[in-house]
């Protein structure tokens, strides 16, 4: 997925903002009078690669439908600290009423992406792909999906229902590696690939032989990694192999040189920090 699906953000965005301000604005309409007029401006106060832009503009929309952002940079352009990242005017009390839900979602996806810039940049050279996990906040996932490809990474499986992971509880329940990936190719569609999760020679013998497709090499060390990758090659020369749990901004290099296709990262997504961003309003 590369673009935001709009009747889903507006449909979160009013989520949002009903949490946010339940019966109304008190401090806002209780302080001003509706009519007047407000312009305000986002300001980067960090070096940061933004992304987030049409999340804000639709919580604004969202309060009234006139309003719109102009934007002087894109989602995924870099920007040093004090550049204004865009500006709108409109009714104070809108403008008061959004700006942070706003400001929350454009510092965390900022954070992401940011984040996800610096793990491409890592790997930059070799032949790996950064990929995100399923380990998003809950109602927020299609926008740091979003937020690793604004960075410059790739989505790996959206949900549930979007492709076949055989990990260790499914194996154990399954009674083994080959159960496991036998019943997948049996159940799902042509279409489906199956990927399954191994720790250890034997079963990364029996994923190939039980014919996965994709094989994630979990919480291995980058050592560990290059001689399963030796390993998968001579059995299967075109498996798709990917490395996963605990990679580092420091590790993931290695992992990237030890040969795999993908380096699935959860850390873009849980751990990434939130850009620091101002909204300044004054009187239009």
């Amino acid at each position: 997925m590369n673009w935001l699906d709009e009747g889903a953000l507006f449909s979160q965005i009013g989520s949002f903002l009903q949490e946010d301000m339940g019966r109304g604005d008190i401090t806002t309409q209780s302080t001003l009078m509706r009519s007047q007029s407000a312009k305000g401006r986002f300001i980067a106060k960090e070096t940061m690669v933004v992304c987030g832009l049409e999340a804000a503009e639709a919580v604004f929309s969202t309060l009234d439908s006139q309003q719109q952002i102009e934007a002087f940079v894109s989602d995924g352009d870099e920007v040093e600290a004090g550049k204004v990242i865009a500006r709108t005017s409109g009714f104070a009390d809108v403008l008061l009423a959004g700006e942070r839900l706003a400001l929350n979602l454009m510092q965390r996806l900022s954070g992401i992406a940011t984040l996800t810039r610096e793990f491409v940049r890592a790997v930059e050279g070799t032949d790996a792909q950064i990929v995100d996990t399923r380990k998003t906040t809950p109602g927020l996932r299609m926008l740091e999906k979003y937020a690793v490809l604004t960075g410059g990474a790739r989505n790996h499986r959206f949900g549930l229902d979007d492709g076949v992971l055989i990990k260790d509880n499914h194996i154990a329940l399954a009674g083994g590696v080959a159960t496991a990936v036998g019943r997948a190719r049996k159940a799902v569609g042509h279409l489906h690939k199956v990927e399954v999760e191994v720790s250890k020679e034997s079963d990364l013998r029996e994923a190939i032989e039980a014919g996965a497709d994709i094989i994630m090499l979990d919480n291995r060390t980058p050592e560990e990694t290059h001689q399963l990758v030796e390993l998968a090659r001579g059995l299967a020369p075109h498996v798709l192999l990917e490395s996963s749990g605990g990679v580092t901004l420091e590790t993931v290099r290695a992992y990237a040189e030890a040969g795999v296709d993908l380096i699935s990262v959860g850390a873009l997504t849980h751990s990434a920090r939130a850009m620091d961003i101002s909204f300044k309003i004054q009187s239009a």
